[in-house]
């Protein structure tokens, strides 16, 4: 679990407590660092909270797990909002020249070769996180694809620069904007990044694009992606939006809970 502000901080306790008598709970794990709990004028905490930690945990979503690194990995280890999403990807798949970029530990990419894709590449700046994403590959009976360790900016250039082409293209990069001070530079920076996953889609390929900047609202996502696509001199159209699943709720009274945008494009 991760706690990130005073409100809920106030009642970790019995939040745990609570968990623990969840069927087949065992342990529950704590994760709480980073910027969000130091503006919020708390010390990080990580570490067991009840019980005894497995020496491996997966994560089960429809057909395929996941090897999850609580201790170590992003957050809490794997990214749960973005199974509506996953799905979607594996549905667009079948055939398809797959580039997953900012792919973590691979989630996109295993759903795409156990879907019938033609190829997947998937790009990470960790290598320890990549090494997860070929066990995952292993763990779901699939070969991961071409993994590629490095900046994904200075990436997609090169593939740029040597007329590379895909069909389905994932960019679900970090939180570029962790408050309003960041959202300039975080938007040249969705800007750039989009710009060159539009010159790599192939005609009639798709991109599924994301923010997970709270900071940054829909409207202002969909005018940043719209810009790289006129910048690359690309013509596409929004097939579908994109964002976290039901059991992320967007309370009426608190907008900025609706933190993960996403669209689904496809090039003409």
């Amino acid at each position: 679990m991760q706690i990130t502000t005073v409100g809920i901080e106030r009642w970790r306790d019995a939040v745990v407590s609570t968990l623990m008598t969840i069927d087949g709970v065992t342990c529950v794990y704590e994760r709480s660092d980073g910027a969000d709990r130091e503006r919020e004028g708390l010390t990080n905490r990580i570490g067991l909270a009840a019980g005894t930690l497995p020496s491996t945990i997966y994560a089960v979503e429809g057909n395929e797990k996941y090897n999850v690194n609580v201790e170590e990995g992003h957050k809490t280890g794997f990214y749960i909002d973005q199974r509506d999403s996953r799905a979607l990807a594996g549905r667009l798949s079948r055939g398809a020249r797959v580039l997953n970029v900012f792919g973590y530990t691979g989630s996109f990419s295993v759903v795409a070769q156990r879907n019938g894709a033609a190829s997947v590449t998937t790009v990470e700046s960790s290598g320890p996180a990549l090494e997860i994403a070929r066990q995952n590959g292993e763990l779901n009976g699939v070969d991961i694809g071409e993994l590629i360790e490095g900046d994904a900016f200075e990436v997609l250039r090169r593939m740029r620069d040597r007329r590379a082409e895909f069909d389905l293209i994932i960019l679900d990069p970090p939180k570029y904007a962790t408050s309003t001070a960041h959202l300039e530079r975080a938007t040249r920076k969705y800007k750039d990044i989009n710009l060159l996953g539009a010159k790599l889609l192939a005609k009639g390929g798709h991109l599924m694009t994301f923010s997970c900047s709270g900071a940054m609202t829909a409207d202002l996502f969909q005018k940043v992606v719209a810009g790289a696509a006129l910048d690359a001199k690309r013509k596409m159209r929004i097939v579908q939006r994109l964002g976290q699943p039901i059991d992320h709720p967007v309370p009426l009274t608190f907008p900025d809970s609706e933190y993960l945008k996403g669209l689904l494009l496809q090039a003409d």
